[in-house]
C-alpha cells in the first residue's frame, strides 16, 4: 500500500493555479480578462458559433434549435508551454441548460483558438451570443517539456482562428 501510494505522488499531475496564470507562467491567453480567471483555470469565451445548418454567427446573439449540433469559436488565442497541457470543461451553467459536449485535452504546445463542439439537448431554443463564458481550460504541468510538441506531432489546428471544422 505504501509503494502504491508513493507512486500516486510521483506521478500526480499539478493544475497550475490563479496565480500561475496571471503571471503567465507556462500558458499565454490574448485577449486576458481578469474576471474571466478562476482559481484552478480560465473561462473561454465564445467569439463566433456555427450552426449545422451552415450559418456562421460572429456579430451577434443567435438561437440554437431544441435538438441541433452547433460549435463555437474562442475568443481567446491559448498559447501552451511544451510543459503544460490543458483540458477543456464546459461551464456548469451551459450544462444546466441542456447542453451537452465532450471536450479532449489541448496538447502541449499547442497554439491558437479552440473549436469546441456541442448539443443543444434541451427541448428549448439555446440562445448564445459572443462574449459568453462557455467552457474553462484547466492546465497541467507535464512532469518535464514533452519531447514533440503538439506542432511538431500533428499539429493539424496549430494557428487556427475561428471555427475549424474536421480537417482529417
Amino acid at each position: 500500500m505504501e509503494k502504491c501510494l508513493e507512486y500516486n505522488v510521483i506521478t500526480a499531475a499539478m493544475i497550475l493555479s490563479d496565480r500561475d496564470i496571471l503571471q503567465g507562467r507556462g500558458a499565454s491567453i490574448q485577449p486576458f480578462r481578469e474576471k474571466n480567471l478562476t482559481p484552478n483555470g480560465y473561462d473561454l469565451t465564445v467569439a463566433e458559433v456555427y450552426m449545422e445548418d451552415g450559418q456562421n454567427i460572429e456579430k451577434a446573439s443567435c438561437s440554437v434549435p431544441p435538438g441541433a449540433w452547433f460549435a463555437v469559436s474562442t475568443e481567446e488565442y491559448v498559447k501552451l508551454e511544451t510543459w503544460v497541457s490543458g483540458s477543456l470543461w464546459i461551464r456548469t451553467s451551459w450544462a444546466r441548460k441542456g447542453v451537452i459536449s465532450s471536450f479532449g485535452m489541448v496538447d502541449a504546445g499547442f497554439e491558437g483558438t479552440l473549436t469546441l463542439s456541442a448539443l443543444n439537448a434541451s427541448a428549448k431554443p439555446l440562445p448564445i451570443s459572443p462574449g459568453d463564458r462557455f467552457a474553462q481550460i484547466v492546465m497541467h504541468a507535464l512532469t518535464g517539456n514533452a519531447e514533440d510538441s503538439y506542432a511538431s506531432r500533428s499539429g493539424n489546428y496549430q494557428g487556427q482562428r475561428g471555427v475549424t471544422l474536421s480537417r482529417e
